[in-house]
């Protein structure tokens, strides 16, 4: 693959992940992981490897353009900073656990369960309906507990944000209005990837046949070409998540992620479909 083409499709995919991230509350992690591993196995990189770096690639790139966006949506009292931070403590922990498991995993494991998952998301975006609420939450601190453990695990396990999980969570079992759940979720995902990041270089520090500028399973150059783009769209997606309505995009999401989890599912190979 001629380099030009590969670091070209790395900073659009980061435009878009930024973007989405900001609109969103998500993280991103559904469109860079594919996107990272198909491009490293066509580099030749042995598929176990190749996934694995794309999780922890893509929690590097997460971490900043999450810590973006939550700066633009604290600035609009959108973020919830005791509940955040609750949500995150646990997140960490459950973003390591998750990465370890990862790390001693099949990549065909693992990519059947990112696409069970991403395709479960995809679903539960286009039948959604966000309940109108229009006051804040009060909850016991301990009611964030289990779900912070819950979506750093996803974090850590699969490369993704968790803002996926997190953002219904909130806003459909914890009763936050729409904006708070997808800041407080863009907030939450900055201590979850932080735990999966940290455990992906430990547990990769000795592995072979890693791409060129890995440290551990973070690869150097994805992670620049990708937060490149990813980082100063978040910024545009927070806005217009405060000023239109992200019905449309949150339609072209989910079908991008039902595409993606049935090529990572094997559905295309198993049906002899060239997709």
């Amino acid at each position: 693959m001629d380099l030009i083409v590969y670091i070209l499709i790395l900073l659009l995919t980061g435009t878009f992940v930024g973007f989405a991230s900001g609109l969103l509350g998500v993280g991103g992690g559904f469109i860079m992981v594919p996107v990272q591993f198909f491009l490293l196995t066509a580099l030749g990189i042995d598929p176990d490897t190749s996934l694995r770096v794309a999780f922890a690639t893509s929690l590097m790139v997460i971490l900043p353009t999450a810590l973006s966006g939550a700066l633009g949506h604290w600035r609009r009292g959108a973020v919830l900073t005791g509940p955040a931070i609750i949500l995150g403590i646990t997140g960490i922990m459950g973003g390591v656990l998750g990465a370890v498991i990862s790390s001693q995993s099949p990549a065909a494991l693992l990519s059947f369960i990112f696409g069970v998952l991403a395709l479960g998301s995809a679903l539960w975006m286009i039948a959604s309906r966000y309940p109108e609420i229009d006051k804040d939450p009060s909850h016991p601190k301990q009611s964030y507990l289990f779900w912070g453990f819950l979506g750093g695990f996803s974090s850590g396990l699969l490369g993704i944000g968790g803002g996926v999980v997190m953002v219904p969570l909130l806003n459909i079992l914890l009763k936050f209005p729409i904006r708070k759940a997808i800041g407080t979720s863009t907030a939450f995902i900055i201590f979850a990837s932080l735990g999966g990041i940290v455990t992906y270089m430990f547990t990769g520090i000795n592995a072979t046949g890693l791409p060129p500028y890995s440290v551990g399973y973070v690869n150097l150059l994805q992670f620049a070409a990708l937060a490149g783009t990813s980082i100063p769209m978040a910024r545009v997606g927070v806005k217009a998540a405060h000023n239109i309505p992200e019905k449309k995009l949150k339609y072209i999401f989910a079908a991008l992620l039902i595409y993606i989890a049935l090529k990572m599912m094997g559905v295309f190979q198993w049906l002899n479909l060239p997709l």
